[in-house]
């Protein structure tokens, strides 16, 4: 978070303004970015309110980019179109664009970054610059550091993944189920092909090829091996929706090439930013998303040995889908990229 009266101001503009562009707007509030004027984009003209502010929304199109220092594209998992017609458009009118989509993720040309892992990695940038999908960020966080001290082998992941990472739309669904339920009414469903409340939906994403991966799932293994710089790490993914409305929560089984003890493990990440380390099972304190919802940081907590592999651990996270695994994560890389100057060339 940067902090300062004679810092640079900067002119920012937010594409999209559903969940995800609706949390960009707040904490670029909150977290004190330099912002001289804030352009709000979208498909359509209009005003939307956020925290009892009025912002006139203007239309998406390449001309709207002149004069911008920043653009942060809003888009939810797996939504399409925004920055692959108006990313590059943006870069062109002199903007850095920080992209939430996946549309960018693996192109070898645009950093992937965790502003706490990898910030060196967006030196060279071209103006263009991804954020990982949200597992990704949410599990990498408390595994970074583990993995500096002990290298990562193998790494099987169950995410259990809430609404809001869908978008807006889930979120007022879930919320209708489970009136309609309490009511005694029938729960009827658009956004999910089945019912969300009080169910498991064991698919994040969808199934395009014949590998019985999700999307989801394929995303966290690339996307692991391109923050980390290795792609020897074998990485098994199960992601779940779950009906919770905000916040990830993620069983991670880990194998290191060192042994690393639990007790070592919870030094460690004691240490390490952006994450707090909550681990008094017999006292029943342990991560939940609840508490995870609208915090900077990552919990992490049940650190524990695994049995069932040489120098292995198990850790149980939670995070802020919507902002540290998508908002947040977005506006710290601006914060990292003004502290360390890493402009245009």
């Amino acid at each position: 978070m940067l902090k300062g009266d004679m810092m640079k101001q900067y002119n920012v503009c937010v594409v999209g303004i559903g969940a995800v562009g609706t949390e960009m707007v707040r904490l670029l509030k909150k977290r004190n970015f330099p912002v001289k004027s804030l352009t709000i984009l979208a498909r359509s003209e209009r005003e939307e309110v956020v925290d009892g502010i009025p912002y006139p929304v203007k239309v998406a199109r390449p001309e709207a980019f002149e004069g911008m220092d920043f653009a942060f594209f809003a888009g939810t998992e797996g939504a399409k179109g925004a920055s692959q017609t108006l990313g590059m458009e943006a870069v062109k009118h002199g903007c850095i664009v920080i992209d939430n989509g996946d549309d960018f993720r693996m192109d070898p040309s645009v950093p992937l970054i965790i502003p706490e892992i990898n910030p060196e990695a967006m030196k060279n940038h071209r103006g263009l610059i991804a954020n990982p999908n949200c597992s990704t960020i949410i599990a990498l966080m408390p595994l970074a550091a583990l993995h500096k001290a002990a290298r990562v082998r193998r790494l099987v992941a169950s995410t259990y993944q809430a609404v809001s990472g869908t978008g807006s739309a889930a979120i007022k669904e879930l919320e209708a189920q489970a009136k309609a339920w309490a009511a005694g009414q029938p729960l009827t469903h658009e956004v999910y092909p089945h019912q969300i409340a009080f169910n498991l939906l064991p698919c994040v994403g969808s199934f395009k090829d014949d590998s019985g991966e999700s999307t989801e799932e394929i995303k966290m293994r690339r996307e692991t091996h391109k923050i980390f710089g290795d792609d020897t790490i074998r990485v098994a993914t199960t992601c779940v929706r779950v009906p919770v409305f905000n916040g990830h929560s993620i069983a991670i089984h880990v194998e290191f090439e060192k042994a690393l003890s639990p007790e070592a493990a919870r030094g460690l990440l004691a240490k390490t930013p952006g994450v707090r380390v909550i681990d008094e099972p017999k006292n029943a304190v342990y991560p939940m998303p609840i508490h995870a919802s609208g915090d900077y940081d990552v919990l992490v907590g049940r650190i524990r040995k695994d049995h069932s592999a040489d120098n292995g651990l198990v850790l149980w996270c939670c995070g802020d889908n919507i902002w540290k695994g998508a908002a947040q994560n977005a506006i710290q890389i601006a914060e990292v990229m003004i502290e360390r100057n890493y402009f245009f060339k």
